[in-house]
């Protein structure tokens, strides 16, 4: 199959800058929240303004496995470009009714209701887009390089933090509390809406990866064929999306309310570090994927994972011993390091779990379901935790058992040749492993 340089990275751009995108739009809702809450939710009702906004953000995870699945099945079905340019469409609309939505002062109880219609079509949108992303860059990708391709699903997540990272010293920086209060915090949403164009253009101006277009289309596409004949890999591609999920948003998401509550570092200090920590995960990502295409996804993660759970009690320890900004640079920048170790192969792994006609529905039931029940919880129960226990090494217990379990998933992970995917098994000859082959052979007797 040829495929020339110049589609293959359209792909990549198409896939990249709608989930920068989604990543951006998220955290920023989460940033402002304080913000966004004393506009559109009556200070007198019998719910704090606050409460309603944090219930609010949390609407997004909910609609999140039943989006993935819907979009999913869709990809597989109709192709991955209708599906990304549906799902980058939907983030559009989301962010203009959050960007020019009317206050609670000005319509009432209709501001409410426009923000809560604006994070439900936020949270279908960002439940699209992993799988037909991933789908598209791995299928798109030269067979020696899929590992290098994929690691841009995560490095453009990485982007996206970064921004929003940005966006909120910038805005805290240059405006007055009055300002950002007034009209300011609209500022990153209307500059959401100037990128977001760009990246639908892309996306209706691209053509489905041919490999779909031959194979994918002519199969038969539905859940219970995922259950039934992939269930090893729907607790690998699970597993590895929890552990995933998990580390961003312990040593992310979670971090400042830590850093702040636990260490007492000042205020500034978990953004300043993030910012640094990230800029290096997002260099790393890249490199960890291209290295996954020479020497084996499964190695690079299992070596990561383990190390991972191996430091990961000295460092929290250390942390509360010498609570300073430069410990905690230190720790967040070996945390950067195996976090880019592991995120660098983990789309393209995911991915070469499913065949192609199942690829887009099975990433986004797995990582949709490991995101939004495990990963979207994880601040307010670790929050809480700590509040309830007062041990200040919750997080590292809370995190240990996941980088086990992602560690034991790679067992039942059968890496045979990296640059074969589950469709290519039957013209692998002895290269794919007998269970693989003898799969096939049955699933091809069913079908036929």
């Amino acid at each position: 199959m040829s495929v020339n340089k110049k589609a293959r990275w359209k792909a990549v751009v198409a896939s990249t800058i709608g989930n920068a995108l989604e990543w951006y739009d998220f955290l920023i809702f989460g940033y402002l929240s304080v913000i966004i809450a004393r506009q559109f939710f009556p200070a007198d009702g019998p719910v704090s303004p606050m409460l309603m906004t944090t219930a609010t953000f949390g609407i997004g995870f909910i609609v999140r496995p039943v989006a993935g699945i819907a979009i999913g099945l869709y990809a597989d079905r109709v192709g991955r470009k209708a599906a990304l340019s549906f799902v980058i469409l939907l983030m559009l609309v989301s962010t203009a009714m959050l960007a020019f939505s009317p206050t609670y002062r000005q319509v009432g109880i209709l501001a409410p209701i426009i923000v809560i219609l604006s994070r439900i079509l936020q949270g279908i949108s960002v439940g699209g887009e992993f799988g037909s992303a991933t789908a598209l860059l791995i299928e798109y990708a030269p067979p020696h390089r899929r590992g290098f391709y994929g690691s841009w699903q995560m490095f453009s997540q990485s982007i996206g933090v970064f921004l929003a990272t940005l966006m909120g010293a910038l805005l805290t920086s240059v405006f007055t509390a009055q300002a950002l209060e007034s009209w300011a915090w609209r500022i990153p949403f209307v500059v959401g809406l100037i990128i977001g164009p760009i990246g639908f253009y892309i996306r209706r101006n691209m053509q489905d990866p041919e490999v779909f277009l031959q194979q994918a289309k002519s199969e038969k596409v539905s859940i219970g064929e995922i259950f039934r004949h992939y269930p090893a890999e729907v607790f690998v591609s699970f597993a590895l999306s929890a552990v995933t999920n998990i580390m961003v948003y312990v040593l992310i998401a979670y971090l400042p309310i830590y850093a702040v509550q636990s260490l007492k570092t000042p205020a500034n200090a978990p953004f300043l570090v993030l910012t640094v920590a990230l800029l290096v995960r997002m260099a790393l990502v890249p490199f960890f994927g291209h290295l996954s295409d020479k020497i084996g996804r499964k190695k690079i993660m299992a070596v990561a994972l383990v190390a991972f759970a191996i430091v990961i009690y000295p460092a929290f320890m250390w942390l509360t011993r010498h609570p300073t900004t430069s410990s905690l640079m230190a720790v967040e920048l070996l945390f950067a390091l195996l976090m880019a170790a592991t995120l660098g192969p983990v789309s393209t792994t995911l991915a070469e779990l499913f065949p192609t006609h199942l690829r887009s529905t099975g990433l986004s039931i797995t990582y949709n379901l490991a995101a939004s029940v495990l990963g979207g919880f994880t601040p307010f129960l670790l929050t809480w935790l700590v509040a309830k226990t007062g041990d200040p090494l919750m997080p590292a217990h809370y995190l240990v058992g996941f980088l086990i379990l992602g560690a034991i998933s790679l067992r039942f992970y059968k890496e045979s040749n990296t640059n074969l995917l589950p469709m290519d098994h039957a013209d692998a000859g002895s290269d794919a492993g007998s269970v693989d082959l003898m799969r096939d052979a049955v699933q091809s007797a069913r079908r036929a």
